[in-house]
């Protein structure tokens, strides 16, 4: 057995990590202890602890626990479960925990709707994937969804404690350790199995070079929630900004490589399409959406390529800001003038007493006009003069500059 299944605990009290769901004061301990869990989808990136969770909980509770895996698993096996599980029903209470929910379909996992309703059984699913997107709505109203987060370094470092003290014969100094920690990256799952690479090294204190001649440490140096993380996304995107496409690949490859999730780097994508692009090439918006949805359908490794193909489409687009400035300019106004009145041309009258009170009065409807051309208050009193969308001559953007020249001359 690999060790990380050997070390892991039985017992909520050696849980490392996870503070926000499972300390002293939590819904999920409370209901792990008095053995009364409702159930609940537990979402988390690898090596967060969601399979430790439910096997304290198989250890802790006086119902039955059943453990299947879906992706080995069939719709057979899960059918058989439940219908098991009927028999126990007034006598026993099921737990079926589902690791790797997110591989069912939603034909299998629909099977499992009548069980929860009816009480027959208490689901708990675990799941990398964000379910929103990959568990049934009716699963999801009917169970609590809590989130894990990737273990900090502390976690980290009492779990590799525990780990020595089981096997004291492995001695690290402070350097190795370090090591172990940093290109473990939050998962437990990598830092234990990293520990058992090192176990069998003869050597009295392991040092940081004896591990780096292994060559076992694959992991890059990145955290998710520190400078290196910034560093590395803020290269990307001036990278893309200065149209670089060969330097805005190696940036997103970096991420990648190091275990950013794909689905992170293609939301800020989407962003980066219109907030530095824009109108000089719509056609941006929809690669990148394309390539979220590839991501989320595909997952690692098959989506680093589209991934790839949006970068080097943004990096080689023409670029514009005027959206975002647009934006900035509009809230700017919002925050000083307040909720300014609308006018009341452009106001529906619904009623006989707004059509009295000058509802849609003067309103002109475009199509009746050459060119769909005309002009009447569609500002606030206050800030008529005012303008925020100021096209570049960049790209397709520069149509519509070329355009609203010639609606001013007219």
């Amino acid at each position: 057995m690999p060790i990380a299944n050997d070390l892991r605990p039985t017992e909520i009290g050696d849980f490392f990590g996870q503070d926000h769901v499972i300390n002293n004061r939590s819904w999920l301990r409370s209901a792990i202890l008095n053995d009364n869990l409702s159930s609940i989808i537990l979402f988390g990136p690898p090596g967060s602890g969601k399979t430790t969770l439910a096997g304290i909980i198989a250890n802790l509770t006086k119902s039955r626990f059943v453990h299947l895996n879906a992706t080995g698993g069939s719709a057979k096996e899960l059918k058989s479960e439940l219908e098991n599980a009927q028999k126990f029903v007034g006598e026993r209470k099921t737990i079926i925990f589902i690791d790797e929910i997110h591989r069912f379909n939603k034909s299998q996992q629909d099977v499992l709707l009548p069980f929860i309703e009816r009480g027959v059984i208490t689901l708990i699913g675990a799941t990398t994937e964000n379910p929103s997107f990959t568990v049934i709505s009716p699963i999801i109203s009917r169970s609590k969804v809590i989130e894990l987060r990737r273990l900090e370094k502390e976690d980290l470092s009492k779990i590799l404690d525990r780990a020595l003290k089981k096997f004291p014969t492995v001695k690290l100094d402070k350097s190795a350790r370090e090591l172990l920690l940093e290109s473990a990256n939050g998962d437990a799952r990598i830092l234990l199995n990293l520990f058992e690479d090192v176990m069998n090294l003869e050597s009295k204190v392991l040092k940081k070079t004896d591990i780096e001649n292994l060559n076992i440490i694959k992991t890059l140096k990145y955290d998710k929630t520190g400078e290196e993380h910034y560093n590395i996304i803020s290269a990307l995107h001036k990278s893309m900004r200065d149209s670089d496409p060969d330097a805005a690949v190696y940036w997103m490859m970096r991420m990648l490589d190091a275990g950013e999730d794909p689905l992170y780097i293609a939301r800020r994508l989407v962003r980066f399409a219109s907030e530095d692009i824009g109108l000089a090439d719509p056609h941006s918006l929809l690669v990148t959406i394309a390539v979220y949805d590839a991501c989320r359908f595909l997952g690692l490794p098959e989506c680093d390529v589209h991934l790839a193909q949006a970068v080097i489409h943004l990096s080689c687009a023409p670029k514009s800001n005027a959206c975002y400035k647009a934006v900035l300019s509009a809230r700017s106004d919002i925050k000083k003038y307040g909720n300014l009145d609308v006018p009341k041309n452009l106001r529906n009258a619904s009623t006989k007493l707004m059509e009295k009170m000058g509802y849609g009065k003067g309103y002109k409807y475009a199509h009746d006009f050459k060119d769909a051309k005309l002009s009447q208050q569609h500002l606030p009193d206050g800030i008529l003069d005012h303008k925020y969308y100021f096209p570049s001559e960049m790209g397709l953007e520069k149509r519509i500059h070329e355009k609203r020249l010639t609606d001013r001359a007219d």
